[in-house]
């Protein structure tokens, strides 16, 4: 009489999820000279105000790199990333839009913009608001590259746990953006540091500014969902038609 052995179990749970089902639902893309074409023709346009704002700041050429640089770091990332991971026209845009935000406060300081200061006066406020401007687009137009990121790379579908996590994404990036703040304002001279902070007397400043950061990136994902989307199909779109 022979022992009979029990059956070998399968390594893969025979109700596990197929690979397609948590795989990325976009494809990869690859950048190519007809993606290039967009972000090269931004940057061509940002190129020479960039240069310009940066020699002919009255607020110092450090005032500039400290508001400024970031937004330069992240052009870099992306053209570093573009052959392997090209985003969509849209995000380019955002980021040109974004550029141009920052460049404005970096040229004259937050604090002494004259559109603010003409806010300022138009509505009786008691602070010159640009920089309430500044956070807000600092969720709202990099909410769109964390989306897409997490599209693109990631089994997340639209829905709550794709808006959520862009949204904690883009709060925790001006958290940390906080911190850098308050770093490279003890580094500096005191004068160069409250320009650079430009908290303008306001003891809730770092507060009000994550929290307009928040707001900007569920905006944008309410307002701008269904565009960006869009945009990204078409990249894809365009991949395929490039390739076959």
């Amino acid at each position: 009489m022979t022992e009979q052995r029990p059956a070998m179990q399968p390594a893969v749970p025979l109700d596990a999820p197929a690979v397609d089902s948590v795989a990325p639902f976009y494809p990869p893309v690859r950048g190519s000279r007809e993606e290039a074409r967009t972000p090269l023709l931004l940057a061509a346009v940002l190129a020479p105000i960039l240069v310009a704002s940066f020699f002919l700041s009255p607020a110092g050429k450090l005032n500039w790199l400290l508001e400024v640089g970031p937004g330069l770091a992240g052009m870099m990332a992306l053209a570093a990333t573009f052959r392997r991971f090209p985003m969509s026209r849209w995000v380019y845009v955002c980021v040109f839009l974004h550029i141009l935000v920052l460049t404005y406060g970096g040229y004259y300081t937050y604090a002494l913009t004259p559109l603010g200061n003409w806010v300022r006066d138009a509505l009786e406020l008691s602070r010159n608001p640009y920089d309430r401007l500044g956070h807000f687009v600092q969720g709202f137009f990099p909410a769109f590259i964390i989306r897409e990121v997490l599209l693109r790379s990631t089994p997340l579908r639209r829905g709550g746990w794709l808006n959520f996590l862009t949204g904690s994404v883009a709060l925790a990036i001006s958290a940390f953006y906080e911190l850098l703040e308050w770093w490279a304002a003890l580094a500096l001279d005191p004068a160069g540091g409250d320009a650079f902070l430009g908290t303008q007397g306001d003891i809730w400043d770092a507060q009000w500014d994550m929290f307009l950061a928040l707001c900007g990136a569920v905006l944008a994902m309410l307002l701008f969902g269904r565009a960006h989307l869009r945009s990204v199909e078409r990249l894809v779109t365009r991949a395929r038609v490039t390739s076959t």
